[in-house]
């Protein structure tokens, strides 16, 4: 990664919801981005040698006796230094400025006007739209800062330093709602950290595979297909790689969806000849989820017989040294994998959960380093089908999770139908890649129906429908009505035993995306 890394900046996270989307933008650049903890120590930053860094929002109000502070010495590297939101009025409180509770505050799109010219705000309207997402602000700068710009209710909206290069923005330039937010950030990257733009995934593909046959050697490398587009990726750049060391472990557990196995049997086995192995063990599946209902438990016993099915094929396949995963860079920021990452607490399906270390495996995860938009290019780059490029995210545990309450063969099976209807109709109207997850979820529930002549009592089935740009936060999708209306005859009428469809119209937060 070292040709990579000539160009890097830093984030530093103060809890932003937004500081992922901070470090997606700045790679959308072409300049590779790592997020960091806020209080990482100047030395520390020295060592990584950034070209700029970044100081995210936040929750937190910063007159608050416990509010996250950065090491004050990062302000004395002569590093160019960008503070949004919360990071900006930290930078003004810590030279000296005044941050209050705003007399009204501000959330949403709002009207922004430069008061003054600066490289900062270069090519950007003297009157331009931002979005803002704040209950204080800087009241007061001192001397050492001039304000850039106000909007109605803020009247410092954005500031400089007289003397070192370090800037504030109250409103986000990384959100969509801020349009002119990529010339403001690429102004920050170009102009004032002079990074040219180094961050290409050709360079990227290029350097892990040397790296990957540098390390690889002679000996065998497993990797875990699971039909989703980060362990498809990664089989893909190790066949690449290393070719016929490559053997894949395809566990068949009953709860993928439809088409899944026979599509990854298709496109491994076949196109690109790799030692495919597919364990067929869905009746050990459906016998450990037997009468469970709750969402953990359910996850917790599919990890278990996960482990055991994997384990028990990988010893089949000899001379296997190391063990392939598709951990992206979000897996490891949100699972506190990053050595300078902030921490938080481990999701139980997040791959860097990892398989136990009594299987004494070396681990390979060629794409931590990796947003998911990136490991789609990638995948189209190493010639993956748009199929697999483009499908959907699925949850680890699978239909198991999107079938509420005790999951039977039965059941999964219905729900299986259902799903596949959605999707086919949703790619009919053109609007799959236009949705971020689209699926279907069986309900523990029965409601009374009438088909022909006689009474039913059958199923529920609710569709999900949602948009996303980072899967932290996401709205449900205005699907037209005329979809809709598809969708629901379709599923009545072929799915056996369902006799009532419902549209899921919650937003992420308060409600997640999965049902469980």
């Amino acid at each position: 990664m070292a040709v990579l890394a000539e160009e890097k900046v830093l984030v530093l996270d103060f809890g932003s919801q937004y500081a992922q989307l901070i470090a997606r933008r700045v790679r959308q650049q072409q300049v590779y981005c790592q997020i960091v903890r806020h209080d990482i120590s100047a030395q520390r930053v020295l060592e990584l040698k950034p070209r700029g860094l970044i100081l995210s929002g936040g929750p937190a109000s910063v007159f608050q006796a416990s509010a996250p502070r950065c090491d004050p010495n990062i302000l004395r590297l002569g590093l160019p230094v960008l503070g949004i939101c919360y990071g900006m009025q930290l930078l003004c409180q810590m030279l000296g400025g005044k941050v209050l509770s705003a007399p009204a505050r501000e959330y949403g799109r709002t009207d922004c006007r430069l008061l003054a010219q600066d490289e900062l705000l270069a090519g950007v309207a003297q009157q331009t739209q931002v979005w803002m997402s704040h209950s204080d602000q800087v009241a007061e700068v001192s001397d050492q800062f001039v304000p850039l710009a106000a909007t109605p209710s803020c009247p410092i909206a954005a500031v400089k330093h007289r003397r070192l290069p370090i800037y504030g923005l109250q409103f986000h330039p990384e959100v969509t709602h801020t349009p002119e937010g990529p010339t403001i950030l690429g102004n920050f990257l170009k102009s004032i950290c002079g990074c040219t733009g180094t961050w290409r995934l050709e360079d990227f593909r290029r350097q892990t595979v040397d790296a990957l046959r540098q390390r690889v050697g002679e000996d065998r490398v497993i990797c875990g297909l699971s039909g989703g587009v980060d362990s498809a990726v990664t089989a893909a750049l190790l066949a690449e790689a290393v070719g016929a060391q490559l053997s894949c472990i395809l566990v068949d557990n009953g709860l993928l969806r439809a088409g899944e196995v026979e599509a990854v049997i298709r496109e491994f086995g076949q196109h690109f000849g790799t030692d495919l192995h597919v364990v067929r063990a869905e009746e050990r599946f459906l016998a450990a989820l037997s009468g469970v209902v709750d969402p953990q438990e359910k996850r917790r016993r599919i990890g278990h017989v996960f482990i055991d099915c994997f384990a028990a094929e990988a010893a089949r396949i000899p001379n296997a040294r190391f063990l392939a995963q598709g951990t992206l860079y979000p897996d490891v920021i949100e699972s506190g994998g990053a050595p300078d990452g902030p921490a938080a607490t481990i999701k139980l399906h997040h791959n860097v959960g990892g398989l136990p270390a009594e299987l004494d495996f070396e681990l390979i995860e060629p794409l931590r380093d990796l947003f998911k938009d990136e490991v789609r290019a990638l995948g189209a780059e190493l010639g993956l089908p748009d199929e697999i490029v483009w499908r959907h995210p699925f949850p680890g545990p699978g239909l198991a999770v999107r079938c509420v309450g005790e999951v039977t063969k039965d059941r999964l099976e219905r729900l299986r139908q259902a799903d596949a209807i959605v999707v086919e109709e949703i790619i009919r109207a053109g609007l799959y890649r236009q949705t971020s997850q689209a699926f279907a979820v069986l309900l523990p529930v029965q409601s009374v129906g009438v088909m022909g002549d006689e009474r039913t009592y059958a199923d529920v089935v609710a569709i999900r429908s949602i948009q996303s740009e980072d899967f932290m936060t996401a709205d449900w999708s205005r699907l037209p009505y005329e979809v809709l209306a598809r969708i629901s005859s379709r599923i009545i009428n072929e799915v056996h035993g369902v006799n009532r469809v419902v549209y899921d119209i919650s937003s992420k937060p308060p409600a997640t995306i999965e049902w469980e």
